[in-house]
């Protein structure tokens, strides 16, 4: 089973976007896929057309109930054959002042996920926007790291916290963190976006993707329509993009590293 995370420090990036389209292709290519929620906001969540204020089986169950439940057991539809989703619950933006105290909470993802390794062929988990025990969860669990970054300067400005949490995580873990860097939301229409490019590959040459993902208005009827990209609109510039950045993973991906606790 192959897990990735999407992150990054700063929101309205294409975290949710990238999670699901690059879920939706996997599936299209006959690949079971499970898509976890742990951003409280629950943007992934509301995707597929979960309440995340109200939705009871959800990844919180995991980290809060004495005995949790078999993780089988909070995966829900989709739509789509082939992928699953564990859904968000807002009160996991208690967690921290919670459970922060307490050992061995950043790796409550990693044991759940080995007990659904025959069930999946991957595993794509979408982190809130801020560093705490949810993305820590997410980073220790993980054999890639996708950050998506918008094409503008402030943007470029969160990926630099990112990527000291990257360090970070990866000097607990003993083992680096592979990471891909994801142009998004790419509008050939402004000078901006050309200058945030440039800056990007030249501050991030071995880890930024060689191509970008686009504007598309496609991405909002693909989500009114709660399907991924791959699905609502295959044709479009988006869901090509979506599908030159999964065969790039695809290629990049490697077996397992074995993880070592996190505090």
């Amino acid at each position: 089973m192959n897990v990735w995370t999407v992150a990054n420090q700063k929101g309205g990036v294409g975290k949710t976007t990238t999670a699901v389209s690059l879920g939706g292709h996997l599936v299209r290519d006959g690949r079971r896929v499970l898509l976890i929620d742990l951003d409280p906001h629950g943007s992934l969540s509301s995707y597929f057309g979960y309440d995340p204020d109200g939705v009871e089986a959800s990844v919180y169950r995991l980290f809060t109930d004495d005995v949790p439940p078999p993780p089988a057991g909070l995966v829900a539809e989709t739509g789509l054959e082939g992928l699953g989703i564990i859904p968000a619950n807002t009160a996991l933006a208690t967690l921290d002042r919670q459970m922060g105290i307490r050992n061995s909470m950043g790796l409550v993802v990693a044991r759940v996920l080995r007990q659904l390794e025959s069930q999946y062929d991957y595993v794509i988990m979408d982190c809130p926007p801020m560093l705490g025990i949810l993305m820590v969860n997410a980073l220790a669990a993980c054999q890639q790291l996708i950050i998506p970054v918008q094409t503008e300067y402030l943007a470029l400005k969160g990926l630099e916290r990112m990527s000291r949490t990257v360090a970070m995580m990866s000097k607990a873990r003993r083992v680096s963190i592979p990471y891909t860097v994801v142009p998004t939301m790419f509008d050939r229409r402004t000078k901006e976006a050309f200058r945030s490019l440039d800056h990007l590959r030249e501050a991030y040459r071995e880890t930024a993707w060689s191509s970008v993902i686009p504007v598309d208005t496609k991405f909002r009827e693909a989500s009114r329509a709660r399907l991924p990209i791959s699905h609502a609109c295959p044709s479009s510039r988006g869901a090509l993009a979506y599908a030159t950045l999964l065969n790039k993973l695809l290629h990049a991906d490697s077996p397992s590293e074995p993880m070592v606790a996190v505090q």
